[in-house]
């Protein structure tokens, strides 16, 4: 335990926000280690399209990762970047689809980004009554996690609105749908 947090801060609110930004980390660590394995995984139609919208995600996936971490210290905090942490962190099932089509692993990949998006809000609201800077910080990074969820999104997407995997509610439910649809 620090002996010190940012001022302005009690040491309560110091150590509520280094355990929501330690969750936070780990799942950003989470995520970016799965982006790369739908990256390396990822085959048929639209291959090479899907792989290389991938990277950039990935990158700013460990960026903020970086930003979580380098906010814990500053909170007086320790940031845990092991893989035990992720896993004693975890809330979530370990990503399920090995080696399978374009389809399949963005259906998946789009229930990830869900529940990354929606514990990442949670996060967000309770934040809004212990640090507006820590807030800022998760505000901008929900931002673009869902842009990249619309980019997912976007092949999975009919022209009618309706996604191919409307209604899954696991990573292989989903990726069965849309296999099916493709």
């Amino acid at each position: 335990m620090a002996q010190f947090t940012i001022p302005g801060l009690t040491d309560k609110q110091g150590v509520r926000l280094t355990e929501l930004l330690q969750k936070q980390l780990s799942t950003y660590n989470d995520l970016h280690l799965t982006l790369k394995h739908v990256h390396w995984n990822v085959v048929g139609p639209n291959f090479i399209g899907v792989h290389e919208m991938l990277d950039p995600q990935v990158k700013t996936v460990r960026e903020y990762a970086d930003e979580v971490a380098e906010r814990i210290a500053a909170l007086g905090g320790s940031p845990e970047g092991t893989p035990g942490a992720i896993v004693r962190d975890r809330t979530w099932d370990d990503y399920s689809i090995g080696r399978d089509c374009v389809q399949s692993h963005l259906a998946a990949l789009d229930l990830v980004y869900t529940g990354v998006i929606e514990d990442l809000r949670k996060s967000i609201e309770e934040t809004e009554e212990l640090d507006p800077v820590t807030q800022d910080l998760l505000i901008g990074h929900a931002g673009q996690l869902e842009q990249y969820q619309w980019f997912v999104r976007a092949h999975l997407e009919s022209a009618g609105g309706s996604l191919t995997h409307e209604g899954a509610s696991s990573e292989k439910d989903a990726a069965s749908s849309a296999r099916d649809q493709s």
